[in-house]
C-alpha cells in the first residue's frame, strides 16, 4: 500500500500496473529512497499475477530529472544505491538497469524532462510514449559522472551511434518532437493524453496471449545480447574505473548550480 506521500506510488487497474515517480519539488530526483524502492516497485508488480503491463511515469512537471545532486553532492548516498554488485571485476552478475530484468512489458510515459538517470530510466522501458512537454538530456559527462544502466547500450540503439555521441557530450536536449523523429521515442500526444494512450497501448497488449508476449519480448532481448552483451560489461567496467580516486561528491557539489541553471535554460 503506498500513500499520496510516498516517493514511489504503485497502482493497478484492468491488469496495468502504473508506477510514479512522485517528488515533485525535486523534479522526481532519484534519491537513495527512490533507487530503493523503484526496484522493488517493479518486481512486485512483475510477480502479481494480476498485472500483465507496466507503465511507469512521473508526477508533473518532470518524468525525472536523473540523481538528485542535492545528495550526490553532500553524502553521495544515492551514487551506489540501487545498484548490487556494482564491484565485481568481471562486470558479470550486475542487475542490468535500475529494475533489472522483467518478464513484463514495461511502457515508458514520459511526461517532462528525462535527464541522465532519468533518461536511463525511459531507455530501460520497452517503448516510449511522450507528452508533448517532454525534453531528454544526457548529462552525465557533464555532471561527472558515468552511465551505471546502460546508457552507452541503449541510447544509440534508440537513436545511432552518431546522435547519442553528440548527446552525451554536449549534454543538449532533445525536445519530443525531434525525439519522435529519431525514433527514441514511440509516439508524441497532448500532455493531457499521455496516461490515456498509454494506458490504451497497454490494453492492447493485454488483449494478446501474455505468455507469448513475454515470450516475445525474451526473444528480443536474446537476440539483441548475442551482439551487445558485451557492451554491457564494458560499461559497468568502465564506469567503476571512472569512480576510482575520484572525489565525486565534491566534484559535484561545485557544479550543482551550472548544471542546474543550465538545465532549467533548456528544458522550459
Amino acid at each position: 500500500m503506498t500513500t499520496t506521500a510516498d516517493p514511489v506510488l504503485v497502482d493497478v487497474a484492468e491488469r496495468i500496473g502504473t508506477v510514479t515517480l512522485n517528488r515533485p519539488e525535486a523534479r522526481n530526483a532519484l534519491s537513495s529512497e527512490v533507487l530503493t524502492r523503484l526496484p522493488e516497485a517493479m518486481a512486485a508488480l512483475d510477480g502479481d499475477d494480476g498485472v500483465d503491463v507496466i507503465i511507469l511515469t512521473g508526477a508533473d512537471p518532470a518524468f525525472c530529472a536523473g540523481l538528485d545532486l542535492k545528495e550526490l553532492g553532500s553524502t553521495g548516498g544515492n551514487l551506489g544505491a540501487g545498484a548490487p554488485n556494482r564491484d565485481r571485476a568481471d562486470g558479470q552478475g550486475l542487475r542490468r538497469g535500475p529494475w533489472g530484468q522483467l518478464g513484463k512489458p514495461v511502457i515508458g510515459a514520459v511526461n517532462g524532462v528525462s535527464v541522465t538517470g532519468g533518461f536511463e530510466l525511459a531507455l530501460c522501458c520497452d517503448f516510449l510514449v511522450a507528452s508533448e512537454r517532454a525534453r531528454f538530456a544526457d548529462t552525465h559527462a557533464r555532471v561527472g559522472v558515468m552511465p551505471g544502466w546502460g546508457l552507452t547500450v541503449l541510447l544509440p540503439q534508440a537513436v545511432g551511434l552518431r546522435k547519442a555521441q553528440e548527446m552525451s557530450t554536449t549534454g543538449n536536449f532533445l525536445d519530443a518532437a525531434e525525439a519522435h523523429r529519431l525514433g527514441l521515442v514511440n509516439h508524441v500526444v497532448a500532455h493531457e493524453q499521455l496516461i490515456p494512450t498509454a494506458r490504451g497501448l497497454a490494453l492492447d497488449i493485454i488483449g494478446n496471449d501474455q505468455p507469448g508476449v513475454r515470450q516475445v519480448l525474451a526473444t528480443y532481448r536474446a537476440v539483441a545480447d548475442t551482439t551487445i552483451a558485451e557492451g554491457w560489461q564494458a560499461e559497468a567496467r568502465m564506469g567503476r574505473a571512472w569512480l576510482r580516486g575520484r572525489d565525486v561528491t565534491s566534484e559535484v557539489a561545485g557544479r550543482r548550480e551550472g548544471i542546474l541553471a543550465r538545465g532549467r535554460t533548456q528544458s522550459t
